[in-house]
């Protein structure tokens, strides 16, 4: 299945225990692999790059937790 970047702004992430974590605000892409890297819950701001360490750490979601897309994203652990 394929999916557009696009299509994961907005979605509600819930993890495999069922709990609401937020809702993808920014989706951070490996430009070396070509591949999503992270989901961040909010949006960052682009003119400090120190803001978007800090949200991979404090926001960010790897991409390889997601187990599913679909109307929400879900997500293994809590």
């Amino acid at each position: 299945m394929t999916i557009t970047v696009s299509e994961l702004y907005g979605k509600k992430i819930i993890s495999g225990t069922g709990h609401w974590i937020g809702e993808v605000g920014e989706v951070v892409i490996d430009l070396e692999n070509g591949a999503v890297s992270h989901l961040l819950l909010g949006k960052i701001d682009a003119a400090n790059a120190g803001d978007m360490i800090r949200s991979l750490f404090k926001n960010g979601i790897e991409y390889k937790r997601v187990k599913k897309v679909a109307d929400t994203v879900l997500v293994s652990g809590s």
